[in-house]
Order: C-alpha cells, then sequence, then structure tokens
C-alpha cells in the first residue's frame, strides 16, 4: 500500500522472521558467538533463551543458513509439542533415516547408525529445537538420553535448545537436574539498547530500499523505544503501524505524534511489557 510513498522495494518492518533483514545487536552478536562455539566445539547441548520476540528464531535461521553443508547435518524441530516417540521420528525424519517405526529403542538405532556414519564422514550433527520451553519433561529426559550417543572423545549429536526464559525455569526442576548439568553452553538474549533500536530501524529501511530517507528522526525513535523497550517484535509492528499513519497524513517522515497516535490504535499505552507485545500481535 505504502511502498511507492516511501520508496521502498519491500516491507522493512514484517514481523516474519527473515534473515536478509537479520541485524545483530550487541546481544545478537553474543549469542550468535555462544552458539557458534557451541556446535563447532561439540559441546553436546546449549541452551538459548529470550523474551517473546527478541529474535532468537531469525539468528538461528540465519546461523544454520551459514553452516556449511559440507560440514554439518542439520535438523530443525519447530513442534515441540510432541510425545517422546514422535520427537523421535520428527528427529529421524529430519535426518533423512527410518522414521515410521513404534520402537524407540530401534529408532535411537538408527539415529545412532547415522551418527556414526556422519561421524566417520567428518561431518558435525546438529539439532536445533524451537520453543523447547514447551517440552514435557518427559520429552526433555528422551532427549538428554540422545546425549549418550557418543564416541569415546565427542558428542555425536550437538543439542540447541531455544526458548523462552521458562524453559531455564524448566531445567532447574530437581527431575531433570542430569540433563540441566549437560548443558555446558548458555546465553540469555535480552532486548535491544537505544543505540542499536537507531540502528536496527535505519538498517531494516535500508533493506527495504529505503537508504537515503530519513524516515524515522531521532526523536521518533525515542518514543518507539520508550513503548518498546528495545523488542524488536514490538519495534517492527509500532514501525509498520507509524508508516500507515504516515502515508495517510502524506508525511513521508514519521514524527513522535504519529508513533503515538499508533500507540493509541494499538490501545496498550499503559500495559505491562508482555500486555503491550502480546496486545500488538493479536490487533
Amino acid at each position: 500500500m505504502y511502498l511507492d510513498f516511501y520508496g521502498f522495494k519491500e516491507k522493512p518492518f514484517n514481523i516474519t522472521p527473515n534473515p536478509r533483514f537479520i541485524y545483530l545487536s550487541k546481544t545478537h552478536k553474543e549469542v550468535f558467538a555462544h552458539l557458534l562455539y557451541g556446535i563447532q566445539d561439540q559441546c553436546g547441548f546449549i541452551a538459548v533463551t529470550g523474551e517473546v520476540g527478541t529474535g532468537k528464531t531469525t539468528v538461528l535461521r540465519t546461523l544454520l543458513g551459514e553452516l556449511e553443508d559440507e560440514t554439518y547435518r542439520l535438523a530443525f524441530i519447530f513442534n515441540p509439542c510432541l510425545s517422546a516417540l514422535d520427537l523421535l521420528r520428527s528427529i529421524n525424519r529430519e535426518y533423512g533415516i527410518e522414521w515410521e517405526l513404534d520402537s524407540p529403542a530401534e529408532l535411537i538405532r538408527m539415529l545412532n547408525e547415522f551418527l556414526l556414519e556422519q561421524k566417520t564422514a567428518g561431518k558435525i550433527v546438529v539439532l536445533v529445537i524451537d520453543e523447547a520451553q514447551n517440552l514435557d519433561p518427559a520429552v526433555l529426559e528422551q532427549i538428554r538420553l540422545l546425549s549418550n550417543l557418543e564416541t569415546d572423545t565427542d558428542k555425536l549429536i550437538q543439542i540447541v535448545l531455544v526458548g523462552q526464559p521458562e524453559l531455564g525455569e524448566l531445567l532447574s526442576r530437581p527431575d531433570l537436574r542430569q540433563l540441566n548439568q549437560r548443558v555446558t553452553v548458555r546465553y540469555h538474549l535480552d532486548t535491544m539498547d537505544f543505540a542499536d533500536t537507531c540502528d536496527y530501524i535505519r538498517h531494516r529501511l535500508r533493506i527495504a530500499g529505503g537508504a537515503d530517507q530519513e524516515v524515522f528522526p531521532t526523536a521518533t525513535v525515542k518514543r518507539i523505544y520508550r513503548f518498546s523497550s528495545g523488542l524488536p517484535r514490538l519495534i517492527n509492528i509500532l514501525c509498520s503501524r507509524a508508516l500507515l499513519i504516515g502515508y495517510a497524513d502524506g508525511c513521508r517522515q514519521i514524527s513522535p505524534r504519529m508513533v503515538a497516535a499508533a500507540i493509541s490504535e494499538l490501545g496498550q499505552t499503559r500495559k505491562s511489557f508482555f500486555g503491550r507485545l502480546f496486545g500488538a500481535l493479536l490487533s
């Protein structure tokens, strides 16, 4: 609707994760480094946590896109609301090995054979489970057992658990202490500060084709930052709504007043941080 008006080639503030638009803030660079270290050093278990909308999935997609096929075999589980058996089936299916079995022991045997073949071929096998805070403790225990698939010197599979802060609470349960002790690399992805928020907005405008326009001046970004607390997804939602208001008003530069109007439309001015986010997502 407003692409031609602002001179964009595509929408700059979609909330769908897109590695092309990724901006690595200070915290994103740190989590990137932790993930690379944990995978390349074959640490076994890696846990990454962060609030809703901080960019965990986008970072993961970008990281996995950069891992060379000649060196890595990757599997990505997006839906962790599975039984232990269904999770094993999903893992085997992702790796292209036998999965239509009803026996967990047989599924693990097939997976172990695959892992040994990959080890012989010099490849690192990586399993990423997103939204891991939704895993049932019994399923997490099954995942822990997968870490027993190892040689005398190396873990045969690198398991990355990614989720909201509740994942950390889940791992701290007494009945999951064996798994918690095996997590050797951990990182909590925080929200962006004001400087990163400014750069984030400019970056997305540039990728969308609006590099030469001062669409969001500093005063406007300050208003966006105060409302969003540096949460990327909420920044996207607010900026997108503000652009629509600017388009309707015939203004190519977004003012703090337009941002205030966008916030008012979202109806979230006095709600909590999470209330703001979920209200915006549902609007």
